[in-house]
C-alpha cells in the first residue's frame, strides 16, 4: 500500500461505516451511534487534509470523498428526521439543497461542458455546521442534555447556511453558465 492510497482508503471506511451509523441510530443505541458518527465525520476532514497536505489526491478520491460525505450526511439526516429528532423541515431543506446542486451540476455539464467544481467557503461552513448539529443532537439523545439549547440554536444555523450556501452556488453556477453561453455565441 502506498500512502498516496490512504486518503481513498479512509473515504472507502467512511462509507462503510454508514450502515453501522444508520443502524444503531434506527435502534436509538446514542451511545454507539455517536463514536461511530464521529469517526465516520472526522474521517471527512482527515482524508481532505492528506488529499491536500501531501497533494494525494486522485480521480477515485473525488468520487469516493463526496459520495461518502453524502450518503453519511443524508442517511444521518433521513433517520433523525424519521425518528422525529430533528424538524421534518430541516431534513428537506438539507436534501432539496444538495439534489438542486446536483441536478444543476448536470445540466451545467449537458448544456456547458465540463464541471470543475470547487466547493465555496459558505459550503463548507453549512457541512461543518450540518455535522455539528446531527453530533450535538446525538449527544443530547445519549443524555448530554446540557446541550439542548445548542442544539435548537444549530437548527436554525443548519436552516440559514444550508439555504444561502444553496443559493450562492445557483447564483454562481447560473453567472458561469452564462458567461459560457455568452463567450460560445460570440
Amino acid at each position: 500500500m502506498r500512502a498516496s492510497s490512504l486518503p481513498n482508503i479512509i473515504s472507502t471506511l467512511r462509507i462503510l461505516l454508514v450502515p453501522p451509523v444508520v443502524l444503531t441510530m434506527l435502534e436509538q443505541r446514542w451511545g454507539v451511534a455517536l463514536p461511530l458518527f464521529l469517526i465516520a465525520g472526522l474521517s471527512d476532514g482527515l482524508d481532505g487534509f492528506l488529499a491536500r497536505r501531501y497533494h494525494w489526491t486522485s480521480r477515485l478520491g473525488a468520487i469516493l470523498d463526496p459520495i461518502g460525505d453524502k450518503l453519511l450526511m443524508v442517511s444521518s439526516y433521513l433517520v433523525l428526521g424519521w425518528l422525529e429528532m430533528l424538524p421534518a423541515w430541516l431534513v428537506v431543506l438539507v436534501i432539496l439543497r444538495d439534489v438542486i446542486i446536483m441536478a444543476g451540476t448536470l445540466l451545467y455539464r449537458f448544456l456547458i461542458g465540463v464541471v470543475e467544481f470547487e466547493p465555496i467557503l459558505l459550503s463548507k461552513i453549512n457541512t461543518v455546521c450540518q455535522i455539528l448539529l446531527i453530533t450535538v443532537t446525538l449527544c443530547v439523545l445519549a443524555g448530554v442534555e446540557l446541550l439542548t439549547d445548542l442544539q435548537f440554536l444549530l437548527i436554525y444555523i443548519v436552516l440559514v447556511t444550508t439555504v444561502s450556501s444553496g443559493i450562492a452556488y445557483v447564483v454562481l453556477w447560473g453567472r458561469r453558465a452564462a458567461t459560457m453561453k455568452a463567450k460560445s455565441s460570440s
